[in-house]
């Protein structure tokens, strides 16, 4: 256990001497900031923006669909962070001279990656949650509008930023820095995308693209814990308001449950296991 925390500490402080955190606080401060101009001005505006269907609630609408957009560039942000913690573990420290002296006994290679993985997962949890809460309580306070549950959305955001986390320290194993980098967020663009097609077809009550989204769902489990945040935070809201939420992409989701979650924890063991196993057979 001490030489894992030794390892994620070092992981943690190669981060800060190439200065990941610095560039993240300074995309943070500028993304609260946007969104709390744009929330402010959008509830100052809310009541000229005409007269609202009959059964909409305006601010419920309106608040819901800026704190989904809210929660995408939380796990946007999230990833980027991830990323940069976890891109070059492998195949860069290994290109740098840095990896073997890690790897001998008694840490062993499937320690470096637990360790690295926790390393990250301490950074980017705590970070996820904070920023969401930031986000949260700016939409609350500004807009007076509160999603239907609170908790639950924010810790599946930084289960779907852990997801990430162990994806990327797969590809290390295979890839370069540079090349794990673009594929992680190609993974990341395809998992978006498809939960994008998902709404979509559910919205035109097309089968095959409400088939081939969950299918989607079950491969990047990161994308699903993200819709099942959306759903959560509009659950209770009913009638023609909810059905509007529900055409998303931001206001609301309809893919997620309880066996998705479990999925999502036995994905992150799977991806750890080959991983793992990769490792072990790479020549250093």
């Amino acid at each position: 256990m001490t030489s894992i925390l030794t390892i994620a500490g070092y992981g943690l402080r190669e981060a800060l001497r190439r200065k990941v955190f610095a560039v993240v606080v300074l995309l943070t401060a500028a993304f609260l900031l946007l969104y709390w101009l744009a929330t402010r001005h959008l509830f100052s505006n809310l009541e000229n923006v005409g007269p609202a269907p009959a059964g909409v609630d305006t601010r419920t609408f309106a608040g819901a669909t800026i704190f989904g957009l809210a929660m995408f560039g939380t796990l946007f942000l999230g990833t980027v962070l991830s990323v940069f913690l976890t891109l070059g573990v492998v195949s860069g420290d290994a290109e740098r001279g840095l990896l073997q002296p890690l790897i001998v006994r008694p840490v062993g290679r499937s320690a470096l990656l637990i360790s690295r993985w926790l390393g990250a997962v301490a950074v980017c949890a705590p970070y996820v949650g904070l920023v969401y809460a930031a986000t949260l309580l700016i939409t609350g306070l500004t807009g007076h509008w509160w999603p239907d549950h609170i908790v639950i959305p924010g810790v599946e955001l930084a289960g779907a930023v852990a997801l990430l986390a162990a994806l990327s320290l797969l590809g290390s194993v295979f890839l370069s820095s540079t090349a794990n980098g673009i594929g992680v967020f190609m993974i990341f663009g395809a998992g978006l995308v498809a939960g994008l097609i998902g709404t979509i077809g559910h919205v035109l009550h097309s089968h095959s693209l409400e088939h081939a989204a969950r299918i989607a769902a079950w491969l990047l489990p990161f994308e699903a814990l993200y819709q099942d945040g959306l759903r959560e935070i509009t659950a209770d809201t009913t009638g023609l308001t909810g059905f509007l939420l529900n055409l998303g992409p931001f206001g609301g989701g309809y893919t997620g449950g309880p066996e998705l979650r479990l999925w999502a924890i036995a994905y992150l063991v799977i991806v750890g296991v080959v991983g793992t196993v990769a490792f072990s057979r790479r020549d250093l």
